[in-house]
């Protein structure tokens, strides 16, 4: 492929034409793909069962469910805010040395705060290790995520959707066995114990990873669909840019709305009096509900990310989000009964998990690859702000004395965003990248 005309690449960027000469360079990128899928499904406990703990510390500790609710918080503001510190690692140390080590760190950084949480006997330790185990997740989940965009400029959304999906649905394997662990001997042993195994396996499989030796760049794009730039924009030159605040408040909104649900879904479920209800083969709603969710919520992110890599991705996100208002508003009027609950909370987390993939990809493209680590990084600390939002949903269940408005909230700000990404987002990435193709042009 040629550049398009006036197009310029940065020094040491590549093309991906269909010829042999960056097929070295391209070698064993499948590999790496699906060690950072097993990667993100290592962390996936970290977030997707954590309602699971949730009531038996309230039982045994005495401590209030919104107290208990704070580490939640904390463990995202950790795993998101200080991403971006771990993105500039694996950019700066390189593909060989900066995932592998950084993965290591990472998972070393788990198993101590699993290992904490399994031992704090007071709020102050549960938030230590809420905070130790979100810094060590945020390193392994910005590197997975930086090295899928850096890999695959042909399928961005979808690689990224494949190694969110880690993420989204690595929890499916083990809800059940992590709540037969609290039931059996406590939750305390739970943490314990699949703290110490997710970190050795982690640290094993860092030994393996790196990225690519340059970064590699689509300087003719088929699809009129996806913009993408041909050059890169350090992060200085993006937080400078109106594209990126629109993204991050974008995420903010849609991240909000799905983390009250992962955080809440054992207690909504509890106050609408079916979570131990038992409806396929002895498993009770909670259990059946939470394997559904966190297999729709990792299938839905390959699934919208190769979407978008066809129809583009704003197209994806109005579609997405507004499946996602749907299933809110359906949550609220009809998911008091265990199918429907079961239904209706999967049909969140399926039209919710698709952020993960369709941001990353839309902030790479606009941006370029070759910072791409600690630009994904920085607007997915949207997550980690998104995250001190999840205790106002208790709040407005209180003063409404139901979950129905919470839902409903919920639904009017993913109507929201999809006003933003169809009418707004569009014309300020197209913007943008046109600069950065009459700024390289300058350069070059």
């Amino acid at each position: 492929m040629r550049p398009d005309k006036g197009e310029s690449k940065d020094p040491g960027e590549e093309s991906l034409p269909n010829n042999a000469s960056v097929a070295p360079i391209l070698r064993g990128r499948w590999i790496q793909l699906w060690l950072g899928v097993l990667c993100m499904a290592l962390i996936a406990n970290l977030q997707y069962a954590w309602t699971l703990f949730v009531d038996p510390m309230h039982v045994a500790r005495g401590w209030s469910l919104a107290e208990i609710q704070w580490a939640f918080s904390i463990f995202i503001a950790t795993e998101t805010w200080l991403t971006p510190a771990a993105g500039a690692i694996v950019d700066r140390l390189g593909p060989r040395t900066g995932p592998s080590l950084t993965i290591a760190c990472g998972g070393l950084l788990v198993g101590i705060g699993w290992v904490v949480n399994a031992y704090a006997d007071s709020l102050m330790l549960l938030y230590i290790g809420a905070a130790v185990s979100g810094t060590g997740a945020g390193a392994i989940y910005a590197t997975c995520v930086g090295n899928a965009v850096k890999w695959f400029p042909d399928r961005r959304g979808l690689a990224v959707g494949l190694t969110a999906a880690g993420f989204g649905a690595g929890a499916a394997l083990t809800v059940i066995p992590i709540r037969a662990t609290i039931g059996a001997a406590g939750y305390e042993q739970a943490f314990l114990w699949f703290g110490i195994g997710q970190a050795a396996v982690l640290i094993a499989v860092s030994r393996v990873l790196r990225g690519p030796e340059q970064p590699i760049v689509l300087t003719n794009k088929a699809n009129a669909s996806l913009q993408q730039t041909a050059g890169s924009s350090t992060s200085l030159e993006m937080l400078r840019s109106p594209a990126f605040w629109l993204l991050y408040v974008m995420f903010v909104g849609i991240s909000a709305s799905g983390l009250m649900a992962t955080a809440q879904l054992g207690p909504i479920a509890k106050d609408y009096g079916i979570s131990n209800t038992a409806i396929f083969f002895g498993v009770s709603t909670l259990s059946v509900a939470l394997v559904v969710d966190n297999v729709l919520n990792g299938f839905a992110r390959p699934f919208f990310g190769g979407l978008s890599d066809r129809i583009g991705r704003e197209k994806t996100m109005a579609l997405a989000f507004s499946l996602g208002a749907l299933s809110y508003w359906l949550l609220a009027v009809a998911g008091q009964t265990p199918w429907a609950f079961v239904v209706c909370a999967g049909l969140i987390f399926f039209t919710w998990g698709e952020i993960f993939s369709l941001f990353p990809s839309t902030c790479t493209d606009t941006f370029g690859p070759k910072y791409a680590t600690t630009n994904a990084s920085l607007l997915y600390t949207a997550k980690g702000t998104s995250a001190f939002l999840v205790p106002l949903a208790n709040v407005l269940k209180t003063a409404t004395g139901s979950w129905e408005a919470v839902f409903l909230v919920a639904a009017v700000t993913n109507i929201v965003v999809v006003l933003l990404a169809l009418f707004l987002l569009r014309p300020l990435r197209a913007n943008q990248i046109r600069r950065a193709r009459l700024a390289a042009a300058q350069r070059g």
